[in-house]
């Protein structure tokens, strides 16, 4: 049988995609070239690997072992492509960080900037957004976390602790003081949109006031700290960024804290090369060095 490997190309694109337009862009392709090119793997391999419908491509049980093969046979073949080019020893190509919105573009990405100008050959692409990144299909290199990965060909340490408090903005407390935690059902609460939450670290108010539903809600965390800036209401936010903006101020500090991490992560595939490896100590050194605003002593200074 002749077996052509470069048809596993389009073969996870399709799978990863569900549609042969989609795909064909991810690739670089058009949707008809795709489909011949799955067509054709089809036939070589004797199996029909995707279930065709109005709604897209679907893997059947044949597709979805050849997923598991193909993922593998991806990982080693860019192994393969660094060692040889020589990026596993230099600081060259590019490299992916996905990351949280709060901890990505606040923290993280002025930081990034000097290290992309201190190394010019290397494109630093940072993915801020809350969502879980796959880096066994290559969405990301390195990835930010809010928990430990428990499967997976991962690799993974702890970046750090961080707390968060209920903050609100003078003119709002001016107007609606708050006297305890029995009366936050009185007042306007700003968090997360309960059903969108991608991970139940970010379930931060059900800890506080258990099933109750925020008035205003958003997967943004900057949306949230913007609208309690705003003075709109009380939100809860990590005093990483909270104690950035004066305008916020904490609310019942010694009876509402919450303590989360971060997780640095990585493929196992990628662990010797240089430009993933140099970026995750890059990251690591930056917030051991920002030691004190994830874990502040107290809140924030006495705003009174």
């Amino acid at each position: 049988m002749t077996f052509d490997w470069n048809d596993l190309r389009y073969f996870l694109a399709v799978a990863r995609a569900g549609r042969l337009t989609a795909a064909a862009k991810v690739i670089g392709s058009d949707h008809a070239t795709v489909s011949r090119r799955v067509g054709a793997l089809e036939k070589q391999l004797g199996a029909q690997l995707f279930e065709r419908s109005p709604r897209g491509y679907a893997l059947t049980g044949a597709g979805e072992r050849l997923l598991r093969h193909s993922e593998q046979i991806e990982s080693v073949a860019a192994k393969v492509h660094d060692d040889i080019a020589g990026e596993l020893y230099a600081l060259s190509g590019s490299v992916r960080i996905g990351a949280p919105d709060g901890f990505g573009a606040f923290f993280l990405a002025p930081r990034l900037a000097d290290y992309a100008r201190d190394n010019p050959d290397l494109e630093v692409q940072l993915v801020a957004t809350p969502r879980i990144f796959s880096l066994s299909k290559r969405e990301a290199d390195i990835a930010i976390t809010l928990s430990r990965p428990e499967k997976g060909r991962l690799i993974s340490r702890k970046l750090t602790d961080y707390t968060l408090h209920l903050y609100g903005a003078p003119e709002y407390l001016n107007a609606h003081p708050v006297t305890d935690t029995e009366t936050l059902d009185q007042h306007l609460l700003i968090g997360y949109i309960p059903e969108l939450i991608y991970t139940p670290e970010l379930d931060y108010l059900s800890l506080v006031m258990g099933d109750h539903v925020p008035q205003l809600s958003s997967t943004n965390l900057f949306a949230q700290m913007r609208a309690v800036a705003a003075g709109k209401g009380l939100g809860i936010l990590p005093d990483f960024m909270a104690h950035h903006s004066p305008e916020l101020i904490p609310v019942l500090p010694e009876q509402i804290e919450i303590r989360r991490s971060f997780w640095l992560v990585a493929h196992q595939d990628l662990r010797d090369s240089a430009r993933v490896r140099t970026t995750m100590r890059f990251i690591a050194d930056q917030v051991g060095a920002a030691r004190a605003e994830f874990l502040p002593d107290t809140p924030r200074p006495d705003h009174k």
